[in-house]
């Protein structure tokens, strides 16, 4: 018998111990061991909860217990989640976590401690919830060099833009909707605004790439600017608009890693991704294109990625398995402002004529989606640079064209 521990009994806390509960025959037969649920930490009391016997409120009792060799991390956020984990740690305990922030911002010093002890951190649900994809970069795309990784990571923003994509809903709308099913937190700035998409490209590029990335490097912009207008300006033109999380390696040993509304060709099997579900594309040197989906969060998925790792951690307990990063200060970032994409632009001026004639010279040849007037949306032909594209916009605004929207094109 393996005994462990579940820290935070909240959706997928709970989860976890209810798959642990529910399956225990089949995670008998593919760990060769029981997994018993000896505590769970949590401040709040549980009576009706068949597990009512195994709560506490005092870490130390999970700390100092040697007969619980894993414990699962499920309070989410960095206090006191990362002080928990590290002490796991240090007591030679394995860790299984959810928590795309800790992973995100302390993921370097933890490994470490990890590698130090002997003993695994994992943490496949931090990424995707119910979609494996932190394990098949580690092992089943281990032969590959990973050129690129970019993906729909967030369900609750997928959602928005669905909505109105596909029933012309305003983004305060579609949020008020997303709020009200569940999906959006009354505070949603770190789904809408890309937070949550940044954490995780950034531990899959940490993975891939072998040095941490950390969250506060990257470029990252989020989907509250995005006006219905936009989405069916780019509907008309072929495109969706979806918040991606997207690293390209460039020369070889340099990447560029930004978070940003991306128009996407309406072909692509990206586009297709609806409402709370996610995507994740892995390009390969010598896979090409492989493509992860499905749904990234919800209680049952998660702990389902959870579980599975609580049962590699079984399989492992003399045996540490290899999955680590080393820490860095993100030299191997190009300077977001290098950056290069073509562009959809949305302007507005009183003379129509003259602002296309100073967008071509300033930004050389583009495709004209539609213009009246007073507005103009224009996709450029050419690659930008990110501080081009700024001066550009600035040298405009000076001669009276408003800029309304910018929006990168994915190339992928």
């Amino acid at each position: 018998m393996v005994q462990i521990a579940i820290m935070g009994y909240g959706v997928v806390g709970s989860g976890v111990a209810e798959v642990i509960q529910t399956h225990k025959t089949s995670l008998k037969s593919h760990s060769k061991n029981v997994i018993d649920v000896k505590y769970i930490l949590d401040l709040r009391k549980f009576p009706d909860s068949p597990f009512a016997d195994c709560f506490t409120d005092n870490f130390s009792d999970i700390a100092s217990d040697d007969e619980v060799k894993i414990v699962v991390e499920c309070m989410g956020g960095l206090s006191p989640s990362y002080e928990y984990v590290r002490d796991c740690l240090l007591a030679g305990k394995s860790v299984v976590t959810s928590n795309k922030e800790l992973i995100a911002e302390k993921g370097a010093e933890l490994l470490k401690i990890a590698k130090e002890k002997n003993v695994n951190l994992l943490f496949e649900a931090s990424v995707g919830g119910g979609i494996p994809i932190l394990r098949p970069i580690n092992q089943c795309l281990a032969a590959n060099n990973v050129l690129e990784i970019a993906g729909i990571l967030n369900g609750t923003t997928n959602y928005i833009l669905t909505k109105m994509i596909n029933e012309k809903t305003s983004f305060e709308q579609a949020l008020k909707q997303a709020q009200e099913l569940g999906y959006a937190e009354r505070n949603p700035d770190s789904d809408v605004k890309g937070y949550d998409t940044c954490r995780k490209i950034c531990i899959m590029s940490s993975l891939a790439y072998g040095k941490h990335i950390y969250p506060k490097n990257i470029s990252t912009e989020g989907i509250e600017n995005i006006e219905l207008s936009d989405v069916e300006y780019a509907s008309g033109a072929g495109y969706v608009i979806k918040l991606i999380g997207r690293t390209k390696k460039i020369n070889d040993d340099m990447l560029d890693i930004a978070v940003c509304p991306m128009l996407i060709k309406k072909d692509h099997l990206l586009a297709s991704v609806n409402d709370v579900y996610n995507a994740i594309l892995v390009k390969g040197d010598a896979t090409g294109d492989v493509i992860f989906y499905g749904r990234g969060a919800g209680k049952l998925p998660t702990a389902s990625a959870v579980v599975a790792d609580v049962i590699d951690c079984v399989k492992h307990i003399s045996a540490r398995k290899y999955l680590y990063w080393e820490d860095s200060s993100n030299e191997q970032l190009i300077e977001p402002d290098d950056s290069k994409s073509r562009f959809y632009l949305r302007v507005e001026s009183d003379d129509i004529a003259n602002a296309l004639n100073s967008l071509e010279k300033l930004l050389g040849k583009f495709n004209l989606v539609t213009s009246d007037n007073t507005t103009a949306v224009i996709i450029t032909e050419n690659e930008i640079k990110i501080c081009d594209m700024r001066s550009a916009l600035s040298k405009l605004e000076n001669i009276g064209v408003n800029i309304k929207a910018k929006i990168r094109l994915a190339d992928f």
